[in-house]
């Protein structure tokens, strides 16, 4: 059998709002607030269980190592840890802000994942975004390769690409911007990849930068053997980018048969819908458009609605797991209530999370996972450790309310006993995971 597995990223002890990510709403407007590292973990972690226990696969993939000693060092300061960390906090907070950010718990831009049932090799391919847009991000793909190389070892199921070369025109930002649509897991489906930015001449956003490029999206598909037949490369509308819709997963949202999208989210709705209706075998696709006028952009962004996970659980029900936002937003919690009791399509429940630590940095419930579809034998050779269950739960519940703190600011991270303390409990993590040594590249 085959299933589609989430792999959550933990939330990293340096969780804070910095108010790195331009254009991203709600990380601006939350920017220099304490945070709450132990609540955003343990928030990340009931959601897991959550799922879990839905019957769906739920892995765990562990957080980087933050601040980053290795960013700052490259960057020119020297000495001691405690020696850079007094220097960056004087002569440059703005990078020890972005060496201290904990935005790889953000796994949906961790990679691009394609099963083995779409690739011509018949294994599942891993593409670590570079995220070259940003500089906090542009960290992690290091970190993020050698993550995925650990969970996912085994080269008889699993082939694993170097991230595309960081540069703005190869701009990737990972599965955020990828969608699988099919009638099966286990079946051939179609992979879609949205952009916003393409060729010189298409439309383009004027306020906020496009992150995902036309070209990253067609490397992508080439170095994991697509079948250009089932692959469709369509461009976000430039216009929901300005407003905030920084990612394709903060306005459309898919799974299985279904794509559950805003009016305003594509540049050409209709030939995206045309293309599925047409190419999605072994089953009617059920494309959900929500009007503007029942759900304004706006709505979308505060609330999150479209970064929602659409989840079928053990007894093949289709749900949808959403922020604490979505409730709190009348006009989206009433268009979920509609979406639940229309029968034309088969979303039959609504799970509300409390995320707000994560949502307060522009987070939500679909940002928190990188999905990967799994046949029995792939399943088996996944890290074992990797899985959540009861024991692990419990575990990591232990290692968090031992190892974060309930407060933190960026000031914070100047403190040479804040390292020790992310340190110690990053040790602790790889023993509870059994992933050995892999913080030990950044601590080089």
């Amino acid at each position: 059998m085959t299933t589609e597995a989430n792999f959550d990223g933990l939330v990293g002890p340096s969780h804070n709002y910095a108010g790195l990510a331009y254009g991203n709403v709600a990380s601006t407007k939350n920017a220099d607030q304490p945070s709450n590292p132990r609540e955003a973990a343990l928030q990340g972690l009931r959601k897991m269980k959550a799922l879990q226990e839905l019957g769906i696969p739920q892995g765990i993939l562990p957080p980087q190592e933050r601040p980053s000693l290795g960013l700052l060092r490259r960057l020119g300061f020297s000495g001691t840890d405690a020696h850079v960390l007094a220097k960056v906090r004087t002569q440059a907070p703005g990078l020890l802000a972005a060496a201290s950010s904990a935005s790889s718990m953000w796994t949906a831009n961790a990679a691009t994942v394609s099963p083995s049932a779409d690739c011509a090799d018949g294994k599942v391919h891993f593409t670590p975004a570079n995220l070259c847009s940003q500089l906090h991000r542009s960290i992690e793909p290091a970190g993020t390769a050698t993550v995925l190389k650990k969970v996912f070892a085994s080269a008889k199921h699993f082939v694993h690409h170097d991230p595309l070369p960081s540069t703005p025109a190869l701009g990737d930002e990972g599965a955020a911007n990828h969608t699988r649509l099919s009638w099966h897991p286990g079946a051939a489906g179609l992979e879609i990849f949205t952009y916003g930015r393409g060729s010189d001449s298409d439309p383009a956003p004027t306020r906020y930068p496009a992150r995902q490029t036309l070209a990253a999206s067609e490397a992508i598909a080439r170095l994991h053997g697509l079948s250009p037949a089932r692959t469709y490369f369509v461009q976000q509308n430039p216009a929901v980018i300005d407003q905030g819709v920084f990612h394709n997963d903060v306005i459309a949202v898919g799974s299985r048969e279904v794509l559950l999208y805003h009016q305003h989210a594509f540049l050409h709705t209709a030939a995206l819908r045309d293309w599925i209706s047409k190419s999605l075998k072994g089953t009617d696709p059920c494309l959900i458009e929500v009007p503007a006028n029942l759900v304004a952009v706006e709505d979308a962004i505060e609330s999150y609605l479209f970064n929602s996970q659409l989840v079928t659980g053990a007894d093949r029900e289709v749900r949808l797991i959403v922020a604490h936002e979505c409730r709190e937003n009348p006009r989206v919690w009433e268009f979920l209530q509609e979406l639940v009791d229309d029968r034309s399509n088969p979303i039959v429940g609504i799970h509300v999370h409390d995320l707000r630590q994560s949502m307060r940095n522009g987070g939500g419930p679909a940002c928190l996972r990188l999905r990967v579809t799994l046949s029995d034998d792939e399943r088996r050779a996944v890290h074992r450790k990797c899985w959540l269950n009861d024991e692990r739960f419990g575990e990591l519940l232990n290692w968090v309310e031992r190892h974060y703190r309930d407060k933190l600011q960026l000031k914070d991270m100047a403190d040479p006993r804040f390292l020790d303390e992310t340190r110690a409990a990053l040790d602790r993590l790889t023993e509870i995971l059994g992933l050995g040594s892999i913080y030990d590249f950044q601590r080089a």
